[in-house]
């Protein structure tokens, strides 16, 4: 059986002020041609369809072609639904759909229940794991203490169970949102971090052929049976050196797996470029990026006049302009969001206390804000859930 695997669409996202539509329909419209081309059996969808809970009209118009698209090629597609989406609005007619063979897997609680596929060599069941927020699935898993490895592995166990009461010989294949030990990660995510922790092992997926992930935004290799698709577009500059793909994966009688990369149609490249303005303006070596959307950082010691114009007249897709003047790290110049550039809130609030009273908190105190952090984050989802 062949699959194209893709996930994190963000329908509805824009990138730095620029409308990504019109390069999110060019997407849907290189996926249904791929799935015509190259023989695609199943197209699988790994979260976050849209980029927030409730999407403008425009992002659902996009979703419902792209879903009488994919109808009309007769391929079926498991989607699941990711942590930027609402389960419930994105689950609505999942059974009628489904007639259409679309399948929506939005609800925790069929997470041991397969979309079943046949090929020439038998079964394949699809196991949809929505993005399980820990504080909201814990008790339909039966976790005493909620966390992402907890909710997976009881999420795991419904699936092996399932599976083992399947003729011998069925192959399988997960799609789960999540954020796995060994994945990189990008600016483009949204923290899913719960008690201090984000990732889950690869090991929580063991017992299944394939495991179809998303979540992160780039696309690679977790092992050869468990693999990202990424973002088939960018959402932030630390994107720059991604190529945005989608998987093959042909999956063969045995369930052993081989892959391919097909590369999406990205509509500019991206750069990021840094140095003094003038440096900019006149180094040849940057005329590769002339077209390019731009994210400038300027190391000049005083900041120079009108910047940004001057900046567009070589570059004329810049689209973010920062400053950061080349000072020591002690320099009490040094911008606060210097400071706390890729420091989490965890640590800031560590930082602050440290500050206010000349000592770090302890492994008490650190407990003490972790759980606060926690308990603001899900009220967060549940505030989401319910509009």
């Amino acid at each position: 059986m062949r699959l194209l695997h893709t996930s994190d669409w963000h329908l509805g996202r824009a990138f730095h002020r620029v409308n990504m539509l019109g390069a999110q329909a060019g997407f849907i419209g290189h996926l249904v041609t791929t799935v015509r081309e190259r023989g695609v059996d199943a197209v699988v969808v790994s979260g976050d369809v849209y980029d927030r809970a409730v999407p403008p009209l425009a992002a659902v118009e996009l979703f419902d072609d792209a879903l009488h698209r994919l109808a009309d090629l007769g391929v079926p597609t498991v989607m699941i639904s990711g942590n930027h989406d609402s389960a419930r609005r994105l689950g609505v007619g999942a059974g009628l759909i489904g007639r259409a063979g679309i399948h929506l897997r939005t609800d925790p609680s069929a997470c041991g229940t397969p979309v079943v596929l046949k090929d020439d060599f038998g079964d394949v069941a699809f196991y949809g794991l929505p993005y399980l927020e820990p504080a909201l699935v814990k008790d339909e898993f039966g976790v005493e203490k909620p966390g992402h490895e907890a909710v997976l592995a009881a999420a795991m166990d419904r699936v092996r169970t399932d599976l083992a009461s399947r003729a011998h010989g069925t192959r399988s294949v997960v799609l789960a949102h999540a954020f796995v030990t060994g994945g990189e990660a990008s600016d483009s995510e949204r923290d899913i971090t719960v008690g201090g922790v984000a990732a889950v092992p690869a090991g929580v997926f063991d017992g299944v052929d394939y495991a179809a992930l998303g979540h992160l935004h780039g696309c690679q290799t977790i092992t050869e049976r468990v693999r990202y698709s990424g973002s088939p577009l960018p959402y932030s500059f630390s994107e720059a050196d991604h190529r945005k793909s989608m998987w093959l994966v042909d999956l063969d009688a045995g369930g052993a797996v081989t892959a391919e990369r097909v590369d999406c149609p990205v509509p500019r490249a991206l750069a990021r470029i840094r140095g003094t303005l003038e440096d900019l303006l006149a180094d040849p070596g940057l005329a590769r990026h002339e077209e390019a959307w731009i994210e400038a950082t300027l190391t000049d010691a005083v900041r120079p006049a009108d910047p940004m114009a001057r900046l567009a007249e070589r570059f004329p897709h810049t689209l973010s302009l920062a400053f950061a003047p080349e000072r020591a790290p002690e320099d009490p110049d040094v911008s606060y969001a210097q400071r706390l550039a890729d420091r989490s809130d965890q640590e800031i609030a560590e930082d602050f206390v440290a500050h206010v009273r000349g000592a770090g908190p302890d492994e008490h105190e650190q407990g003490v804000l972790r759980d606060a952090f926690d308990a603001v984050r899900a009220d967060e989802a549940v505030r989401e859930v319910a509009r």
